[in-house]
């Protein structure tokens, strides 16, 4: 017998905030902070308890890498939002696709110097 899982719903909120914290590898302060700059809205429960849904954690996910991969600031996370909200493009995907190219080339360059030391010393 196989189980079968519903299809998921990525706008349903289904992670409280320490889940949806360890999920993307951050402090729950920071995903507050980012609640409070505008760049998530976790629904509430009856209780004022934040959900975070699949977008909100892909989200924060983008978030993390244009900050700590690409060295864009909250201002200017805000702004690519703005614009891929205004344009109707997917501006942040090509960001990430040049910098895995860039990450892709740069590891490629610094094996082949290391490849061609060794066949020197054989």
């Amino acid at each position: 017998m196989t189980f079968r899982r519903p299809d998921r719903d990525p706008e349903r909120p289904v992670y409280v905030i320490s889940v949806a914290a360890s999920i993307v590898s951050v402090h729950p302060r920071t995903l507050r902070i980012y609640e409070e700059e505008g760049f998530i809205c976790p629904a509430r429960t009856p209780s004022n308890i934040r959900l975070y849904s699949e977008n909100d954690v892909r989200r924060v996910m983008w978030i993390r890498h244009l900050t700590q991969n690409l060295g864009v600031n909250l201002a200017g996370v805000r702004i690519l939002f703005e614009l891929e909200e205004r344009l109707g493009t997917r501006i942040l995907e090509r960001l990430y696709t040049e910098a895995e190219i860039d990450r892709d080339a740069a590891s490629a360059e610094a094996v082949e110097p290391a490849a061609a030391a060794s066949a020197a010393t054989s």
